[in-house]
């Protein structure tokens, strides 16, 4: 069944209606036909089973045939990445939206090589946001992940956000195990992590300036294991191993 978005404010009553990009892709490439069914997701955790009612020069009216809620993943996963060179950004957020994440923050590090600055953060923020929209419709997830404008790890510290579990990818000597940190986390609180935020460095790591930094702020350093990743790789290591701990949570059974 083919899959749109819309977002919440645009999924009232029991007549949808896709314009713009959406709309096109129906009626110029899916070539939809009255009486079709399809699926649209507000990327808020609501599932709307529809039946196409009207086409028109660049809308598609749909009726709501069923509406289903999912429950929210167990642990919200930030995902703090480096932007790589090129657009394996993209990928990026490709796997990670398919992996639960719920955020992720574009960072500015030392060895990022791409500039992003002024109108330039905008329309790539908006091109990623795209992604991410793209990416649920793929694979069919209620939630979109929220994409936030490029920052410098200074200025992301300084928001001092509260999380369970803050781990950081490091290729410096002392890197634990990520799942120690999550035994570590239960064995303490007695409970499962209900959000964890992970930082993936660039093309040559992080500096041991920003490692420093991000651990005087409390994040915890992982290894990925004794060969070196490339960071998309990584990206996509780190929020798996994420996404299984989370998954092993009595809350996602439910």
């Amino acid at each position: 069944m083919h899959r749109f978005h819309l977002p919440p404010d645009e999924c009232q009553g029991a007549v949808l209606t896709l314009t713009g990009r959406e709309a096109h892709h129906g009626l110029r490439v899916l070539r939809l036909r009255k009486g079709e069914r399809v699926t649209v997701l507000n990327g808020a955790g609501r599932v709307f089973d529809c039946e196409v009612t009207s086409l028109n020069r660049d809308t598609i009216g749909l009726g709501v045939q069923e509406t289903k809620d999912a429950p929210a993943p167990p642990c919200e996963i930030t995902l703090v990445q480096a932007v790589p060179k090129g657009k394996l950004l993209d990928s990026i957020l490709q796997k990670a939206t398919e992996l639960g994440v719920s955020r992720v923050v574009p960072l500015l590090s030392e060895r990022v090589i791409t500039q992003i600055d002024g109108d330039n953060s905008d329309t790539k923020t908006a091109h990623w946001r795209t992604v991410a929209i793209e990416a649920i419709k793929q694979c069919g997830s209620p939630w979109l992940p929220k994409i936030e404008p490029p920052i410098a790890p200074a200025e992301q510290l300084a928001r001092k956000e509260k999380v369970d579990l803050f781990l950081i990818a490091s290729l410096q000597p002392g890197s634990r195990h990520p799942r120690v940190w999550f035994d570590e986390f239960r064995q303490r609180e007695r409970r499962e992590p209900k959000s964890a935020c992970i930082w993936v460095g660039p093309e040559g790591d992080f500096t041991e300036r920003e490692v420093a930094a991000a651990m005087a702020a409390g994040a915890a350093p992982i290894t990925l294991g004794r060969l070196v990743l490339r960071c998309e790789t990584a990206a996509t290591y780190c929020l798996s191993v994420l996404n299984y701990e989370a998954q092993s949570a009595e809350s996602w059974q439910a």
